[in-house]
């Protein structure tokens, strides 16, 4: 049984172009993501999944340093990708997590791997509905699930997004990792504007430098320390 833990990663992206390849921690958003991914309980392989694109071909070295697998595929068919990254490495479970939330939490991450495999269901998540901080968001589910969705969804939004078709169709089974809610929900740990880049740099100046990896509660608590912290992107936030 192969647990592959799936990274999206792009260079192209609209509202901050080349965020992944930014310096953070001692290193980039995207080796500090595949750091903790590593760490995950349970995974067998990581896996950083990239557009065939020439333009994303500088995600290549940095995501085998941090010792994951590079897969290739669409840069729209986002989904098309995942399935064709889950075949190179012959998993048997995928656990999708976006390169752009660099405080992922390598343990809740274990919990949602755990849920999915002790309930005996398609799909897990710890998103459904949202209670953590965003950016903590993780999904776990069979490589035949995977294959089902491929195969059947046709609406571009499922194709870009990976897991609608899992998360709806009335065929799969599906379990929730529970959060805390409340302000915890409310906070934003991802990285899409310049006030969010602003907010990990603040952030992990306040962490214990690698290679610990502080929990998600350790985190909140550091930013609940330091309320100016949590201020800096407060605006970007989304009522979730």
């Amino acid at each position: 049984m192969t647990t592959a833990i799936i990274v999206q990663a792009r260079l192209g992206s609209t509202r901050l172009p080349g965020k992944v390849l930014m310096p953070l921690a001692g290193t980039t958003v995207l080796e500090e993501m595949l750091r903790r991914c590593r760490a995950i309980p349970g995974a067998d392989v990581v896996v950083c999944a990239i557009p065939e694109d020439t333009a994303d071909d500088a995600l290549i070295a940095p995501a085998t340093r941090a010792g994951a697998v590079v897969a290739r595929g669409s840069a729209g068919d986002v989904l098309g990708r995942y399935r064709k990254a889950a075949d190179q490495v012959d998993a048997d479970v995928v656990v999708r997590i976006t390169s752009d939330c660099p405080l992922a939490d390598p343990g809740l991450c274990g919990d949602v791997i755990a849920l999915r495999a002790a309930r005996g269901v398609d799909y897990a998540a710890n998103n459904m509905p949202p209670r953590f901080p965003h950016g903590l968001d993780c999904e776990a589910f069979t490589a035949q699930s995977l294959r089902r969705a491929d195969d059947a969804a046709r609406d571009p939004y499922e194709r870009e997004h990976v897991t609608p078709w899992l998360r709806r169709n009335p065929a799969i089974t599906r379990a929730t990792l529970d959060g805390p809610g409340g302000d915890a929900a409310q906070q934003r740990w991802t990285l899409d504007f310049p006030e969010d880049y602003a907010f990990f740099q603040a952030v992990f100046a306040q962490l214990p430098p690698p290679p610990a990896i502080p929990d998600w509660r350790a985190t909140l608590a550091v930013i609940d320390a330091h309320p100016e912290i949590s201020a800096i992107n407060a605006a970007r936030r989304v009522q979730r």
